[in-house]
């Protein structure tokens, strides 16, 4: 069996559950996986670029999976739909914003 057809099937499930309840953006974002891999449709699983094509659309699917999370405004707040599969950190690299990056004590942008 070939590995695209899990992947593809994989970047639908992450699609759905990263944009669960917005229809329009579930379809765009439908209308986009099937795009990419219609353009893809004609490479051979020997070919170089076919494992290329196929860990990015996993890698993708593993980013809508856990780093998207969709915001509701109700009123005065947003209301945010977490799932289980979101990543959440510990605000760790936050807190050194701003601060040098090693570069001779001179800031990353600093001339």
């Amino acid at each position: 069996m070939s590995t695209a057809i899990p992947a593809y099937r994989n970047l639908l499930r992450a699609a759905r559950l990263a944009f669960q309840g917005d229809g329009p953006t579930l379809a765009a974002a439908r209308s986009s996986i099937r795009k990419g891999f219609l353009a893809n449709a004609t490479l051979e699983p020997s070919s170089p670029e076919y494992p290329a094509a196929v860990t990015h659309a996993e890698e993708v699917a593993k980013i809508l999976r856990e780093n998207v999370v969709q915001g509701k405004k109700e009123g005065d707040i947003y209301k945010l739909r977490i799932h289980e599969d979101t990543e959440r950190g510990d605000n760790d690299t936050v807190k050194f914003a701003g601060q040098t990056l090693g570069t001779g004590g001179a800031k990353c942008c600093s001339s």
